[in-house]
């Protein structure tokens, strides 16, 4: 009995609050303008006296005036003769989209791509395994990217962004100043062959100036360059470890120490080889005045 008595009295609690649920969704809010109240102080979005209708109630003179919305709620905006400053979530969508990318950027129009496989060969090439690790090499790699794409990227801010936030460049036209550094970047490391393979590939007729050539073929005509240059000069860092390994074999096949093997002898003396002349220093100097030259 106690335990029906409970049920029952939850039912009717439920129908109580359904009730008052309904009773809320049918009450109605009315809200009042008032003349005296000057808009600004009341909230209010215009004045009494304006209004949004198209035509006066009852002026439709045929079916298709009376299909219309009788509303005229549509607005412009001009902001600094149609430039100005980005709004702020939309400039943080835009950053949030960049760093998303950025990585793609940073390895596809950068000269990362190059310096990153020149400093493996080398670490390849020293056969010291993890040594100096990847998290080193990438870090490397980084800033001597932004060393050298530091001009192209203050032609870049100077010559886009400013002018931009300052109102004087629309979007189209700051998209157009930026482009123009880095396509003369991408175009002084890449190979006329490669562009033309690219253009043959789309079927584009090409006069051989940079004006003509659209980012999709610039773009991995760079890349393919930058993977040329990177493995002959990985090549030519190969060289002299090479003539050490051959070395070292040829003294342990003569004692007859045929078992061992010849990196574990030569890795140290291919290290000690690397710091007497100074490596690092020649391979960064080079890397560096290759995108120069």
């Amino acid at each position: 009995m106690k335990k029906y008595f409970s049920v029952y009295h939850l039912a009717k609690m439920m129908c109580l609050l359904l009730l008052a649920g309904i009773l809320c969704l049918n009450s109605k809010l009315t809200v009042y303008a008032t003349a005296d109240t000057p808009y600004r102080d009341s909230n209010l979005t215009g004045v009494t006296d304006d209004q949004t209708n198209l035509r006066e109630p009852g002026e439709s003179q045929d079916a298709d005036e009376l299909a219309e919305l009788n509303i005229g709620n549509t607005f412009t905006i001009t902001y600094g003769d149609g430039n100005g400053s980005i709004n702020g979530a939309l400039r943080i969508l835009i950053i949030l989209t960049l760093i998303a990318i950025a990585p793609t950027l940073i390895v596809t129009m950068t000269s990362f791509t190059r310096i990153i496989i020149v400093l493996h060969f080398t670490r390849q090439a020293l056969n010291t395994q993890t040594a100096p690790p990847n998290t080193v090499l990438i870090g490397i790699a980084l800033f001597l990217t932004f060393f050298i794409m530091q001009p192209t990227l203050t032609a870049v801010y100077t010559e886009a962004v400013v002018p931009f936030e300052a109102g004087e460049l629309t979007q189209e036209e700051a998209l157009e100043k930026a482009s123009v550094p880095i396509r003369e970047h991408l175009y002084k490391q890449t190979q006329k062959k490669d562009v033309s393979l690219f253009m043959a590939i789309d079927r584009l007729e090409w006069n051989g100036e940079l004006d003509e050539i659209p980012m999709s073929v610039l773009i991995p005509s760079y890349i393919i360059s930058e993977l040329r240059y990177a493995f002959i000069i990985g090549f030519l860092i190969y060289i002299p470890f090479i003539v050490i390994d051959m070395v070292v074999a040829s003294t342990l096949m003569s004692m007859g120490m045929m078992m061992l093997p010849p990196t574990t002898i030569s890795m140290p003396f291919k290290i000690l080889l690397f710091v007497l002349a100074d490596g690092w220093y020649l391979i960064i100097k080079s890397l560096v005045e290759s995108f120069y030259i």
